[in-house]
């Protein structure tokens, strides 16, 4: 997939200026997207009134249907108390009645509910259906991510085994190498390390480096994905072995987009809520830049709230909101900041070349980097930043379909757009319905830190409801 280019257009045609802030609510005073002169892709005038309030019109009504049914239980803290307790016997069942692989009616009612909701598919007819239907919405691609994983603690007291280590990795690798296959030129694998199973887990705890069967089955993985032109990006995980997962990320980047310059196959994954990370992210630009490689960041505000030691995260969500911002912020430009600040006073002030996965549901987050693309295309400026929006399918829809509707409702009004339509991916994660249940679980324990946001999805959900029920107003 090409990047995209900013595309100079006369102001007078798309373009109106403004002397306030693109995003309103926003704390962070000291961005400089968030308080300086912007421009605007369209003045809402200019907008159709139908594209302007109806950016869920793009999805079917059983989506929509299903979407309130989830939102509805996640935004409720009473409902989703028990919710939790439900997936957790499901991700753990104590006998056949909660064993999804066992009980024919739990699978079926689990599939077409939840499991619909944020998976795609359990086959590779199944998963390429998803996919074309995330596609036929006008999003860029899918990150595709296969189930399967071990999480810290699981197995601890098991006693080595050689033979089961090395059939579980490869399990891990036939299960990878079937998703790099099902995704499509341009999309995205996700992988997990800790997937390849309880050796690896302790490997990654101790920092120690792969076996010599994990790094062939993970060069193998690399060499399929470069010749189908599909990206490889490795999701964060707890601390206890997040430290040893960066280390095998910088050598497979190394690995992989060393071999097709200024351009990232290979990304790692950034948590904006700890506090270490603008100097984690500082340190491997700077690798990247000494290798010669293109490095591929995904940024996330964090997904482990509930384990992590607490004194590795900011304290106020409004720090976590302004370190995301601010790192954003210096990559689109390439120019370190006050929070992403270069490591030594040798370093160029200037950051290496970097793609970006902005990975966030989080709607004031995709509005600033909006808003720096569109200030860089009205001044005619091409940073060479690769740059794609995700998030996971089946959350926050609305955001998606707001970036996507605001690119074709100026195209639809004026006949141009003011800069090449955004990369917008949807997370998919496929397995069997008991391979997903620990990603189902999780989904919920995340929405225990967001309930906020989730009521937002819900509204937005019954907002469109009411439309298609009553009609546009006129």
């Amino acid at each position: 997939m090409k990047a995209a280019r900013a595309v100079r257009v006369p102001r007078t045609q798309v373009t109106s200026r403004v002397n306030t802030r693109l995003v309103s609510g926003t704390g962070n005073v000291k961005s400089s997207v968030a308080a300086s002169d912007v421009w605007q892709p369209l003045s809402p005038a200019a907008t159709p009134r139908k594209a302007l309030n109806a950016p869920l019109s793009k999805l079917p009504l059983s989506s929509v249907l299903r979407s309130l049914l989830v939102l509805s239980v996640s935004s409720s803290p009473l409902l989703l108390k028990p919710c939790i307790y439900t997936l957790s016997l499901l991700a753990h069942p104590r006998s056949a009645l909660w064993d999804v692989s066992k009980n024919p009616l739990l699978n079926f009612m689990v599939k077409h509910t939840i499991y619909k909701q944020f998976n795609a598919g359990e086959n590779k007819v199944e998963v390429q259906k998803s996919i074309q239907s995330i596609k036929d919405l006008g999003c860029r691609g899918v990150l595709l991510g296969y189930a399967r994983e071990v999480l810290v603690g699981e197995n601890d007291d098991a006693a080595y085994d050689a033979k089961a280590a090395l059939a579980e990795i490869q399990m891990w690798f036939d299960g990878t190498m079937r998703t790099v296959d099902m995704a499509q030129e341009g999309d995205f694998v996700a992988l997990k390390f800790t997937g390849m199973g309880t050796d690896a887990l302790r490997l990654l705890q101790k920092q120690a480096p792969p076996t010599e069967f994990m790094n062939t089955s993970i060069q193998k993985v690399c060499d399929l994905a470069i010749s189908r032109g599909v990206r490889l990006l490795v999701d964060a995980e707890e601390q206890a072995v997040q430290p040893g997962i960066e280390a095998w990320i910088m050598k497979y980047q190394k690995y992989c987009n060393s071999q097709t310059p200024g351009r990232a196959i290979f990304y790692g994954t950034y948590q904006g809520y700890l506090r270490s990370t603008p100097a984690t992210l500082a340190r491997h630009l700077e690798i990247s830049r000494s290798e010669g490689y293109t490095l591929g960041v995904k940024l996330v505000r964090g997904a482990y709230m509930k384990t992590e030691p607490r004194h590795l995260i900011w304290d106020k969500k409004e720090e976590t909101d302004q370190c995301y911002d601010e790192v954003v912020e210096a990559l689109l430009t390439r120019k370190y900041n006050s929070m992403l600040q270069h490591p030594s006073k040798d370093s160029s002030l200037t950051l290496p070349p970097v793609n970006v996965i902005i990975a966030t549901h989080n709607r004031e987050s995709v509005r600033k980097a909006h808003a720096i693309r569109v200030q860089q295309a009205a001044r005619g400026e091409d940073y060479g930043v690769d740059l794609s929006y995700a998030q996971l399918q089946g959350m926050a829809d609305e955001v998606s379909c707001e970036l996507l509707q605001g690119f074709e409702s100026a195209e639809a009004s004026v006949g141009v757009t003011p800069m090449a339509a955004p990369n917008v991916f949807k997370l998919l994660t496929w397995g069997s319905v008991k391979e997903c249940m620990g990603f189902l679980l999780r989904r919920a324990i995340e929405n225990t830190e967001a309930v906020g946001r989730t009521k937002d999805s819900q509204l937005a959900m019954i907002s469109e409801l009411k439309r298609r029920i009553i009609g546009d107003s006129k």
